[in-house]
């Protein structure tokens, strides 16, 4: 009896206009009754009579998080939340709150979903492994789509379809081809724990651009027209090494729907003006501003936004360095200067009691386009240092060679961070848990498993504490692997191997870029022993910031790896054409002679022919 979601424009029907007759319309003769008219019109109009009293307590807010990079980069994090509180009706209206979301929650029952676009990939190894922002906002490249339904079993992979189609229309986006049963999964524990309600669906190839942009922009009142939003500038958005819009809400009966918009941007500050300082290992050390990274300036806060926040990240290597100089790590410093003082300074202190990163908040309500705001670093002298990585550095390869078999290779280089964990010792041991999702058409044969811990083979039941496998099936299901893990500390490398025979699809299965090679999803690795979530114990309670509430949620550590190119056996597609085209020939020839002998008239030919004797 729910009607279906249709992609509509985020914002349709918003804001309720309400018509009248003309008689309707007319004010009382009487000053009173013109007064309570009035009023009774303004009752009408308002938001909390249209949607109920509760219509109020939806908000806005927006945050932006700078961090300088240890490779002379500037991260940039956007952050919007939106939020509606929770309501029996179905078909209410929104003040704040895109309609189009509401819908979506409604229609597909959805407790949980996540969706991000991605270019580019995440460097672990430079810009952090072990922080919030790379194990909740460093996604694969292309599409990830997952989310968890409030429904029974039996309807969720129809809804998951329905779903798909409505995201594909709603963000301009190829996400309809997660439809079909061979291009999603279902894990159990390797991803989500979850009670199989739970759909995880990728697509490495996705293009993102500024259609996927746009869309997403409209669900924020003021779209990129005011407020923060208005720093995304295109043209320095997609000029950038990494670049990921993740779109995640959350809808329960106690506390609704909250929408988390977030943009995550790695740039490359210009260098080409201004004194640049040289580190000992011949990188330059730019300095750079707001204004510079985004060609743009922010000139005013979104008017309906309850707060609007700019955070400076100084990354806890740089706070060390300044520590051992004997300076405080004050926006004024012997290593660096802001341009702007802090409205207030966070310090997050790690397991040890010991200070690690430091954040500078700038509230930026007050600005607008007569008094614009724009922040700036200046570095006074050359500064190298590293972020914390994760308890393992992970990648994966392919091996073979020829169109009829390989290997996919995993493999684990360990960064020593249990060291820096108090009480632990080299007999202990880390948790890893894998999750992957290969194509049906790569016939992995997971008997085949092998595990080489510092050139040693090992045997499963020394590494393996879990393992679960769904075998695929041919053009019907993918193959998901989900394994769990258990490397000594003193280990140092470790390479996990799967031998794989190639499919063969049919003729029309294949893209149109089929020489290319066909991908198979990033794996996902985290480590449940390792928390990446920040500890601000001497925050203000009457700071309300999302982007800080989210970094001090209880997550693992986690990382995704390569996306894997294998080209299969492809048949040459021009052979249909030349078939074509000799066959044709062949038959123009045959039916051109065909015809010619059954037309022409021997006898007049011949009697023309005595007649022109004669003559």
């Amino acid at each position: 009896g729910r009607s279906p979601v249709h992609p509509t424009p985020p914002h349709a029907g918003n804001r309720a206009a309400a018509t009248a007759s003309p008689a309707l319309m007319a004010p009382p003769p009487t000053p009173a009754g013109r007064i309570f008219f009035l009023s009774f019109l303004l009752l009408v109009l308002s938001p909390a009579a249209v949607s109920g009293h509760a219509a109020v307590a939806e908000e806005f807010t927006e945050e932006l998080l700078l961090r300088p990079l240890p490779d002379r980069k500037a991260l940039a994090h956007f952050h919007f939340r939106s939020s509606a509180p929770p309501s029996a009706a179905a078909g209410r209206h929104h003040h704040l709150f895109p309609k189009a979301i509401s819908q979506l929650v409604q229609k597909f029952h959805i407790i949980e979903l996540e969706l991000s676009f991605t270019q580019g990939r995440w460097n672990y190894e430079q810009w952090g492994g072990s922080d919030p922002m790379s194990t909740s906002y460093a996604k694969p490249p292309g599409v990830e789509l997952w989310a968890t339904f409030d429904l029974p079993l039996a309807e969720i992979d129809a809804t998951w379809k329905n779903l798909t189609h409505t995201l594909s229309g709603l963000f301009c986006a190829s996400i309809n081809f997660l439809e079909p049963s061979s291009s999603f999964s279902a894990p159990q524990w390797g991803f989500k724990l979850n009670e199989g309600n739970l759909r995880y669906g990728a697509l490495p190839r996705e293009a993102v651009c500024t259609e996927n942009l746009t869309p997403w922009l409209k669900l924020l009142p003021c779209r990129d027209k005011a407020g923060i939003a208005s720093l995304l500038y295109r043209p320095s958005i997609y000029k950038g090494y990494y670049h990921s819009q993740k779109l995640k809400l959350r809808s329960s009966q106690s506390l609704g729907i909250i929408l988390d918009q977030t943009l995550t941007v790695v740039l490359q500050p210009n260098t080409a003006g201004g004194k640049q300082l040289h580190s000992t290992d011949g990188q330059l050390q730019p300095n750079w501003s707001i204004r510079h990274l985004f060609n743009s300036k922010f000139s005013g806060k979104c008017l309906v936004s309850k707060s609007s926040r700019i955070f400076l990240d100084i990354d806890k290597g740089i706070a060390d360095k300044v520590n051992k100089s004997g300076t405080d790590i004050s926006w004024k410093n012997e290593f660096f200067v802001l341009s702007n003082g802090p409205d207030r300074v966070i310090k997050e202190l790690n397991n040890l009691k010991v200070q690690s990163s430091t954040l500078y908040e700038y509230d930026v309500s007050t600005y607008s386009e007569e008094k614009p705001f724009d922040l700036g670093i200046t570095w006074k002298l050359p500064l190298i240092w590293s972020c914390t990585p994760s308890p393992y550095h992970t990648s994966r390869f392919l091996m073979g060679s020829g169109n009829e078999r390989g290997s996919i290779a995993l493999s684990f280089l360990s960064t020593n961070l249990h060291k820096q964990i108090s009480g632990s010792s080299d007999d202990c041991s880390t948790k890893a848990v894998i999750f992957q999702v290969v194509p049906w058409y790569v016939k992995v044969y997971y008997h085949s498993l092998e595990i080489f811990i510092d050139g040693n083979r090992k045997t499963i039941s020394e590494v393996v504490d879990k393992i679960h496998v769904t075998p695929s099936e041919d053009k019907l299901l993918p193959g998901t692997l989900e394994m769990q893990l258990r490397f000594p500390c003193t280990m140092q490398s470790a390479t996990l191997t799967l031998d794989f025979d190639k499919g063969f699809l049919h003729i029309d299965e294949y893209p149109p870029d089929a020489n290319q090679g066909f991908d198979i999803p990033s794996a996902l690795v985290s480590f449940p022993e390792f928390s990446s979530a920040r500890s601000y114990p001497e925050i203000d309670p009457s700071l309300v910031s999302a982007l800080l509430e989210n970094f001090q949620e209880d997550g693992v550590m986690k990382s995704y790896t390569e996306v894997l190119l294998v080209p299969l056996t492809t048949p040459d597609f021009s052979m249909p054409y030349n078939v074509i085209t000799f066959t044709c020939t062949v038959l123009a020839l045959y039916f051109g002679s065909l015809l010619n002998a059954l037309r022409r008239r021997i006898g007049e030919e011949e009697r023309e022919l005595k007649k022109a004797g004669k003559d």
